[in-house]
């Protein structure tokens, strides 16, 4: 099983709390952040692990944007609103990185970003 495959699979496993408990959302994003960290420092030599990595980054926020546009979600429509905004520039920066080498810290800027958050925001609920 690869580490894409994995990481999804923890995300799936904890996507019905993943609205009650930030920490497995925190622990999710600390696992991808990682990966496309440490991938896109051997991006020359091992490309493939740095592709990879990028499509997980790419995943989580595809996961994260389904779980925020549930009617059920009672996250405020302004966050969901920045949530798919997020995704979308992810999408957009990950096939610039792909197709034309573009630096990859914006897409780590954005997760630590949102690890800062969820880890901020006092006792999970």
């Amino acid at each position: 099983m690869n580490a894409t495959s994995l990481a999804m699979r923890g995300y799936a496993e904890n996507a019905t709390t993943v609205r009650n408990d930030r920490r497995s959302e925190y622990d999710v994003f600390g696992r991808v952040t990682k990966a496309l960290r440490d991938t896109a420092t051997k991006a020359k030599s091992d490309f493939p692990a740095y592709a990879e990595a990028l499509d997980l980054n790419r995943r989580l926020w595809t996961a994260l944007v389904v779980d925020v546009a549930d009617p059920a979600n009672p996250i405020p429509a302004d966050l969901k609103a920045r949530v798919i905004y997020l995704s979308e520039f992810t999408q957009l920066h990950t096939r610039k990185i792909l197709r034309e080498g573009a630096s990859v810290m914006p897409l780590l800027e954005i997760n630590m970003a949102v690890m800062r958050g969820l880890k901020s925001e006092g006792p999970s609920q």
